[in-house]
């Protein structure tokens, strides 16, 4: 009896151990994705704010104080006029009295999209549809909220809410591939991270947008085919083409203007800017004031950024500030200025790490804000009442980020408590804000907290992925640091299988991206090749692997000289590190150095063919996923940002996969979507070619009509399935 009892709790044991294990298409299907705040929005009392219901029916309005539901703003089964199923998202108007609720969301490339919106009144509940002639993209509310302008088909279009929503069409010029009126071309969007360039002035009385004529840009065309989920019929016997504008490294890029439209009288100027030959027109900002807007300038360079104040009817351009910094000015720098009334707040790397600097509107240089040790990660604003300024920095070492308030008097405080990664959203006036805390074994904790950085409330502490994660035994992230035989210091991850036994070797499976200013090695739920506190990477240590990131030379939180040491040959210093990264880790007792593989998507692909290929060998195999493999093949802005153009810096875009195929080593599997409209896949292509001219064995895998981010039915499971089994035939 005994015995029998014995042998039910063994098998019961390992059933349970089995079905605690990992499984990859748990991991695709997101299991183990944490719940997130949706759409956060400040409200404009200062006191609240809303955000999507987690079923996705409703924006709730909460208590900052209390964390607690306050109010129903909009619910899809409660409405007067026109009914809808649900929705995707939202847009408070500046009022906060009104709402543009978005519907029939249709991707177009990573930030821009279409959709249908529907223009609903709090108060009363009516929800009317913006326009009757088609899908919109980027509406944009005037301050009053009686006014929205939209972009389709490339041209602006305006709506009036007082005169029974009548709509009116502002440019009639654009056209697909040739002219495109308050939405960035393909370039702008990817490089400069934004989706809309139209804006109303102050009191709502003009139009201002950026026009661009990209006529002249070189056209690149991606072949569709068939394929399935979606299906393409129309493809079903000839594949077809989708061609856009796409300037590559050295190329024509779109000439770039700037526009006002003067409601009642229906006049459209050219605003004076002052631009220099092929320079770029990266955004465009309302202020306060009636007669001003803000447009931003630079050179091609991209080492110059010039802020100009410009009147939208005399159309005069001010200028304000010229940031003029070593190398280039980073784009995320240039997305955390903030304006307020009377004061620019401008975060610039000038002397040697990102800091803030507090200018008034006329661009008088006031005061250096910051003087954190590490960088400025982040600008949350500066409040004119009480000289404070608020944001997020790497202010105790670079694997973690705190919220700060630096007083007027030039004191710093902390705000946030927890060692981690903290990003904060603030309420009007700054009375609180919504911290969001994680770290490498934490999901997202959701809090509100006062001004003094004391919690009041918790809003989400993902207590059920952690229950979920609980029944799993998951690994321990080990954070390390080693010096490499040029004297830099690198900082690292690694994480061992459970069952890690210091006596045997193990194979390792290093994961990088490598990208100029990117940042892997964090103390944050983001960590892992794939995010979500690298459950991918958990799995495969479920497989018998050390798993390891090493964040090389270029990378981001390090200050400037680190991060831009790779100026002019990209690659080059990267690569030497990931090889760097594997001698260290091969001279440790418990890792077999003649099994260490490495793998990457995008730069971290790029990374990885030029660290199989540095010449030192130590790589045993590699996966690239839509990998460049010249940067004459990818965009103007990204490339020429840190390598000026081919024609400038030949022997720097040398330094390339292609070049260097003869000396690829190890075992390779290149992945590629063919309908990746980033990453091209004539990068895959032509990297191909010179392999086998190079009599270099490889394996490939290319994914019909997926783009940069291979998804799409079963599509990701599959290309996570390959990168699995070919480590596991090629380390073990």
């Amino acid at each position: 009896m005994k015995r029998t009892l014995w042998i039910i709790a063994v098998l019961l044991l390992s059933v349970t151990t089995k079905a605690q294990r990992i499984e990859l298409n748990d991991i695709n299907r997101g299991m183990y994705s944490a719940e997130y705040l949706r759409t956060v929005t400040p409200l404009p009392d200062g006191e609240s704010y809303a955000q999507i219901s987690q079923d996705g029916k409703q924006v709730v309005s909460y208590s900052f104080k209390t964390g607690k539901q306050i109010g129903v703003l909009f619910d899809v089964t409660n409405t007067r006029k026109e009914n809808i199923d649900d929705f995707d998202d939202y847009i408070l108007s500046p009022d906060g009295k009104k709402m543009l609720i978005q519907t029939q969301t249709k991707r177009i490339y990573r930030r821009s999209f279409t959709a249908v919106y529907y223009i609903y009144n709090i108060e009363t509940r009516m929800l009317e549809k913006l326009s009757d002639y088609g899908p919109q993209q980027t509406p944009v509310w005037s301050n009053d909220g009686q006014q929205v302008a939209f972009v389709r088909d490339n041209n602006i279009f305006l709506v009036k809410l007082l005169y029974d929503n009548a709509e009116s069409q502002v440019t009639k010029d654009g056209k697909f591939n040739e002219v495109i009126n308050g939405i960035p071309d393909w370039v702008y969007e990817e490089e400069f991270g934004f989706n809309c360039a139209l804006a109303f002035n102050a009191d709502g009385t003009m139009i201002c947008w950026i026009r661009f004529d990209e006529s002249q840009v070189p056209q690149y065309s991606l072949q569709m085919y068939k394929g399935m989920r979606p299906e393409k019929k129309e493809y079903a016997t000839y594949p077809g083409l989708y061609a856009y504008k796409y300037p590559k490294a050295g190329e024509v890029n779109s000439t770039v203007s700037v526009h006002s439209f003067d409601i009642q009288s229906r006049q459209t100027r050219t605003l004076q800017v002052p631009l220099e030959k092929d320079g770029y027109i990266p955004r465009l900002k309302a202020t306060d004031d009636a007669e001003r807007m803000i447009v931003f300038t630079m050179n091609r360079h991209q080492d110059e950024l010039n802020i100009f104040a410009v009147n939208p009817r005399s159309t005069v351009a001010k200028l304000l500030i010229k940031e003029k910094v070593d190398k280039y000015v980073k784009e995320e720098a240039m997305e955390n200025i903030l304006f307020t009334s009377n004061n620019i707040l401008l975060p610039s790397d000038r002397d040697g790490s990102m800091q803030l600097y507090l200018y008034n509107k006329n661009g008088q240089l006031l005061r250096k804000v910051t003087d954190v040790k590490g960088e400025v990660s982040e600008a949350y604003g500066y409040d004119e009442k009480t000289g404070n300024t608020y944001y997020q920095a790497a202010g105790e070492d670079a694997l973690n980020r705190e919220i700060y308030v630096t007083l007027k008097n030039g004191k710093t405080q902390k705000l946030s408590t927890r060692k981690g990664w903290n990003q904060a959203t603030f309420s009007e006036g700054f009375r609180y804000f919504v911290n969001q805390f994680s770290d490498a074994e934490t999901p997202y904790i959701y809090t509100t907290c006062s001004a003094e950085g004391k919690t009041l409330s918790t809003l989400v502490d993902n207590s059920h992925l952690k229950e979920r994660l609980s029944a799993l035994q998951l690994p321990k992230k080990e954070f390390f640091e080693f010096t490499t035989s040029e004297g830099v210091k690198l900082n690292g991850v690694m994480i061992k299988p459970v069952n890690f036994n210091a006596s045997k070797k193990y194979p390792v499976i290093m994961w990088q991206y490598s990208g100029p200013g990117s940042q892997q090695v964090k103390n944050s739920w983001t960590i892992g090749s794939m995010g979500s506190g690298a459950m991918f990477d958990n799995y495969l240590t479920e497989q018998g692997y050390i798993v390891v990131c090493v964040d090389g030379r270029g990378t981001g939180g390090k200050g400037a000289d680190f991060e831009k040491c790779t100026y002019l040959r990209l690659g080059e210093k990267e690569a030497k590190d990931q090889v760097e990264a594997a001698l260290y880790l091969g001279s440790l007792s418990y890792v077999d150095k003649d099994n260490i593989g490495i793998w990457g998507w995008s730069y971290g692909g790029f990374c990885t063919l030029m660290s199989m290929s540095e010449g030192r060998g130590v790589f045993k195999a590699g996966v690239a996923v839509a990998p460049p493999t010249d940067w004459r093949f990818y965009d103007t802005i990204y490339t020429e940002r840190f390598m000026r153009t081919p024609q400038e810096n030949a022997s720097g875009y040398d330094i390339n996969p292609i070049q260097w195929a003869s000396k690829l080593h190890g075992a390779l599997l290149i992945c590629h979507g063919l309908a990746d409209d980033n990453v091209h896949p004539q990068n895959t292509f032509e990297y191909t070619e010179a392999l086998v001219q190079a009599d270099k064995d490889f394996k490939m895998n290319v994914y019909t009509n997926r783009n940069h981010s291979i998804y799409g039915g079963n599509t990701r499971s599959h290309l996570f399935r390959q990168i699995v089994n070919y480590f596991n035939e090629n380390l073990k």
